[in-house]
């Protein structure tokens, strides 16, 4: 029987030439000579790939944020004068701890002490007048015009002691809180405006650490979330701390917002203006995770192809997916697979989507991996290499 008439139907031979390379040509002459078409199809089956897969696990995540932040003092002011006076005592000096209320600068001369002394003796003759006509008036000795003059001079007299200590008191630089002094920036007999700075006064017990974090992390960001922060200036020791407060708006230029997390400053090493990196862990949560190998990009997309059961076979189906986070090894997957399902990891240059596969091995899934444990489809990578 001549095969010539079935060449030219099947198109392998088109007006006397030969259109396509035959792979596995014995084979199909082979099959046709014997008659069995059923030969052909048994032939041209492709048989199952070996793969790895590995199935879908919840791992614990937090997203690291790193930023550049400032320190401040917890507490920060400039001293200087309330009037132009000169100075004339100094009881401080530079770098000095002091206390809440330490005096630190006067400026009073011997003409308001003396005010000061005749307003608090006027209130206090002016007191015993009053009491002394009081009494006299339960008694009927005395008229109330009288008692009401007396209680109107001691008023008067208390008014002016307190004016003319209020007076002396702007004159008196008191610490409004604990804390360091900075530079002394003028000397006794110095005059002094209102403006001029004397010194700096820190209270450096707790620092404010100022950073800005990409406004698209708003969402992981809540007071109370902790942070580590170092410093190469200090050999870069890690200082523990936690989210404070967050601003209420974003910076409509680098769609930004600004955090501030305090700092604990016991050992008083941290200082006012240090650069800080801040190293944030936000947004925990439990994630869909696989390895990394089980990825394939395309374009700007994610592909896995996931191990499905079709009339008893295994079979792969082409999923496409959203990523999140990556991490070493693995990726955080937000949307496309479930808890149960199985990717390919290994073998994934051989198949195709609805090809059968045989389940060479299953490795662990993501989140029972030890730190440091190698992948099995990483382990045969290597070993092919």
């Amino acid at each position: 029987m001549s095969l010539l008439p079935y060449f030219v139907r099947s198109g392998i031979v088109q007006g006397g030439v030969v259109r396509h390379k035959i792979i596995q040509s014995s084979i199909l002459i082979g099959c046709v000579l014997i008659g069995g078409f059923s030969c052909i199809a048994n032939a041209q089956a492709p048989a199952a790939v070996e793969v790895i897969v590995q199935g879908v696990s919840v791992k614990s995540l937090t997203t690291n944020i790193e930023a550049l932040g400032t320190l401040k003092a917890n507490e920060s002011i400039s001293l200087t004068s309330n009037e132009t006076k000169k100075v004339t005592r100094i009881n401080f000096e530079d770098g000095q701890r002091v206390d809440k209320g330490q005096v630190l600068v006067e400026m009073t001369s011997r003409e308001e002490s003396a005010l000061l002394e005749e307003a608090r003796f006027n209130a206090d003759e002016a007191k015993k007048q009053l009491d002394r006509v009081r009494e006299l008036a339960k008694r009927g000795a005395a008229a109330q015009s009288l008692l009401d003059q007396r209680i109107r001079e001691f008023e008067a007299a208390r008014a002016r002691y307190n004016a003319t200590e209020s007076r002396l008191k702007d004159l008196i630089l008191l610490a409004p809180f604990s804390g360091v002094v900075g530079l002394r920036e003028v000397s006794v007999g110095a005059l002094v405006s209102p403006g001029d700075q004397i010194t700096t006064l820190n209270d450096d017990s707790k620092m404010k650490l100022d950073f800005t974090v990409p406004a698209v992390y708003l969402r992981s960001l809540s007071v109370g979330l902790p942070i580590v922060a170092k410093s190469r200036d200090l050999g870069d020791k890690l200082f523990h701390g936690e989210v404070f407060s967050i601003d209420n708006q974003i910076d409509d230029v680098t769609r930004s917002i600004k955090v501030r997390a305090l700092l604990n400053n016991e050992e008083h090493e941290l200082k006012q203006g240090m650069l800080m990196l801040v190293d944030l862990k936000a947004g925990a949560r439990d994630a869909l995770v696989i390895s990394e190998s089980a990825l394939v990009p395309l374009g700007s997309n994610n592909f896995v192809f996931v191990l499905k059961q079709d009339q008893g076979s295994s079979v792969v189906e082409r999923r496409q997916i959203s990523i999140g986070e990556r991490l070493p090894g693995a990726v955080e997957v937000l949307k496309g697979l479930d808890i149960g399902d199985k990717v390919v990891t290994h073998g994934l240059q051989k198949i195709r989507p609805g090809q059968k596969v045989s389940v060479m091995a299953e490795e662990k899934p993501v989140a029972e991996h030890a730190q440091g444990e190698k992948h099995l489809s990483d382990l045969i990578t290597s070993k092919n290499n």
